[in-house]
This record gives structure tokens, C-alpha cells and sequence, in this order.
């Protein structure tokens, strides 16, 4: 059976990225998109992937998901391949023609229901005028192309959550891979790690916060965004009035990632109801203890207390449990690699396949 993957666009290399391209190697398929950095792909070590581009985008949002939605409307790559997936918030927009298909949901798109008026907020009186619009408008094209899919597979219990209320639709639960192979302890150093793009919903300035007021620990924070993308004046804030404890690394290569994973004492994350969060896996995958939020994602793979603290996203709670993960990072060693192998890529392509074999559209 020959398999396309749809997904968006392949730019900074995030959980998302990094799925479709792992699916992409284990089902021996093509990926399919819009934006290709192929310097991000090479990085995190996936240039034996087939990628394909229907077209650059405009790098103007919302011209962006516009122009993104309708190239995959417009593509056909029917007679080419004989299965179809979806990944991402506009890559369905090709499932009409494109059957039988199943999506990978990462999460409904979230400036459209839930995280609306987090986005609505950052936006000046003019510029939320035309967010209303666009959101208005929009939300209904992403909802009836949304009907062609035949099955959806969503990546946590959270997001299926989602879907169910947002739109109205079942969906099974598949984990997201994380090579556990690649991953090892070597020691816990003098630095915490945290690992995600550079945009708003990732909530960084809170762990900037945090270390501001820890001055005897040191925060290395890897990442990168897309330059025109709703990110970079968050970006550019963040990169203003830096502690001198914490360091902003940008990407990184796949290698340097692991070893800065093994070399670490501890990880943070601080996402707005992290749809899943491969990140604090690839941690536990390490050895090394987890400081997230009683959000989303991390409470399917996070166990508090055993693997890591969680906590709410408030300063003083994040610099509590730092201080208390850091006296003995050790005993969560053992706890936190047994959880991470809960997520490794045999038991999600095994999965995945199951899946294919059962649509029917």
C-alpha cells in the first residue's frame, strides 16, 4: 500500500513535525506539504523522508493558513497513492479528494475554540476586528471539510476531548512516538533544559520568571519559530531583559538535543494545555525529572511525584518544585525511563496501522 502524509508545513521542528515525519520512515511514506526547512529537517535527522511541496505559503498570517488550506483544497494526488493521512490544522483540507483518509489530530485548531480569547487579547482594537472575521469565517471552511475525514485518531485523552465537544466527533487515542533508543543518562549537570518553540501558548516567560528568582540554577531553553509567524514579537520579547542564568539556544542539532537531554538535571515545561508533549517524554526517556503543569497532556505522561512534579502555572509553585526536584534528581531516575518506554515508536506504528486497516469511507 502506498501511504501520502499530509501535514501543514515542515518548518521549525516541533512534536507535531517530528510525528509525521517518524510515521512518515515507519509506513515507508511520502510527506506531503506547503513550507519545507530542510535545514530544520536535517537537523533532527529525517533527510531519508520523501517530502514533497504543492507551494510556499504567504508568510503573512492568517495569508499563511489561507494559502496553506487552499493548496491542499486544490491538490490531487488521488492516482498517485493508495491511503491517505492527515496532520495538522489544514492538511484535511485535501480529504475530498483524497479517501480513504484518517487524521492524526494534534488538537482542533485552538484560536478557533479554546484558546480564543488568549489570542483575541495579544491582538490591537483593529487587528481583533479582522481576527473576529477571519475566525468567523474560517472556522465554518475547517468544520465541512472536516466531514470528508473518514476517522480521526487524536493524540491524548485531552484532545480527544476536544474533538468530541468542538466537533462532535469520536476518535481513538494514539500516543505520539518517541525514539526511547536514542536517548540515554549520562548525568545530572548544573543546567535545567526546556525544550519548545518560541510561541506564546508555550508560556517560556514563566520559566524565565521562575529562574530569574533561582540564581543559583541555570536554564538552557532550545527552540526556534518561524520568522513571520505570530511567534516572532514574542520571541523578540522573550530575548529582552534575559537573566543572566538562562540562555536562549535556538534549534539545535538532533545530537546536541540528546546529549543536553542527558547532561541535564532536570526538565520544565510550561505549554496552555499541551495537546500530548513529546518533550517531557524524550526527559523522562533520559533519566531526568519532569516540572510541568496540571494541564493537558502532561497528566497522561507525567506521574506526579514519581516522574517529575506538576504544578499550576504560577511562579512561585514552579520555583517551589524546581528547588525540590533539584535537591535529589536521582530517585525519579528509574520511575522516568520505565514511563517513557509507555511511548515508543513499535507500539505506535503498530497502532497507527491497525487504524488504516479498519476505515471505511
Amino acid at each position: 500500500m502506498k501511504i501520502a502524509i499530509f501535514h501543514d508545513y515542515i518548518g521549525a521542528i516541533g512534536g507535531g513535525e517530528k510525528l509525521v515525519l517518524t510515521l512518515a520512515r515507519g509506513l515507508g511514506a511520502d510527506v506531503i506539504t506547503t513550507d519545507i526547512d530542510a535545514d530544520s529537517v536535517k537537523k533532527m535527522g529525517f533527510e531519508d523522508v520523501t517530502i514533497i511541496s504543492i507551494g510556499k505559503t504567504i508568510k503573512l498570517p492568517p495569508l499563511k493558513q489561507i494559502s496553506a488550506s487552499l493548496k491542499f483544497a486544490l491538490c490531487d494526488f488521488s492516482k498517485k497513492y493508495d491511503f491517505f493521512i492527515f496532520s495538522g490544522n489544514w492538511a484535511h483540507f485535501a480529504a475530498r479528494k483524497h479517501k480513504p483518509n484518517l487524521l492524526y489530530c494534534h488538537t482542533p485548531v485552538r484560536v478557533f475554540y479554546d484558546l480564543n480569547d488568549v489570542f483575541l487579547e495579544r491582538q490591537s482594537f483593529f487587528n481583533s476586528m479582522l481576527f473576529r472575521l477571519w475566525v468567523k469565517l474560517y472556522k465554518q471552511l475547517y468544520e465541512y471539510y472536516m466531514t470528508n475525514v473518514c476517522r480521526i485518531v487524536a493524540n491524548s485523552i485531552s484532545t480527544q476531548k476536544r474533538i468530541k465537544k468542538y466537533l462532535n466527533r469520536t476518535s481513538k487515542v494514539i500516543y505520539p512516538p518517541v525514539d526511547v533508543s536514542r536517548f540515554r543518562f549520562e548525568y545530572y549537570g548544573d543546567f535545567w533544559l526546556s525544550v519548545n518553540r518560541l510561541y506564546p501558548e508555550k508560556r517560556v516567560e514563566l520559566q524565565i520568571e521562575a529562574f530569574r528568582q533561582l540564581s543559583e540554577e541555570r536554564l538552557l531553553i532550545v527552540g526556534g519559530y518561524a520568522e513571520a509567524d505570530h511567534a516572532s514579537a514574542y520571541a523578540t520579547m522573550l530575548k529582552k531583559n534575559l537573566p543572566e542564568n538562562v540562555k536562549l539556544l535556538g534549534t539545535v542539532q538532533e545530537e546536541e538535543l540528546i546529549q543536553l537531554y542527558a547532561r541535564c538535571k532536570g526538565f520544565i515545561t510550561t505549554s496552555i494545555e499541551e495537546d500530548f508533549g513529546m518533550t517531557p517524554v524524550e526527559a523522562m526517556a533520559s533519566g531526568k525529572p519532569v516540572v510541568c503543569m496540571t494541564e493537558g497532556g502532561c497528566l497522561e505522561t507525567v506521574v506526579d511525584g514519581s516522574t517529575g512534579l506538576l504544578v499550576t502555572p504560577a511562579i512561585s509553585e514552579i520555583v517551589n518544585a524546581i528547588n525540590i526536584v533539584s535537591r535529589t534528581p536521582f530517585k525519579y531516575k528509574e520511575k522516568c525511563i520505565e514511563q517513557s518506554r509507555k511511548f515508543d515508536i513499535p507500539i505506535f506504528l503498530n497502532a497507527v496501522k491497525k487504524e488504516i486497516e479498519e476505515v471505511g469511507c
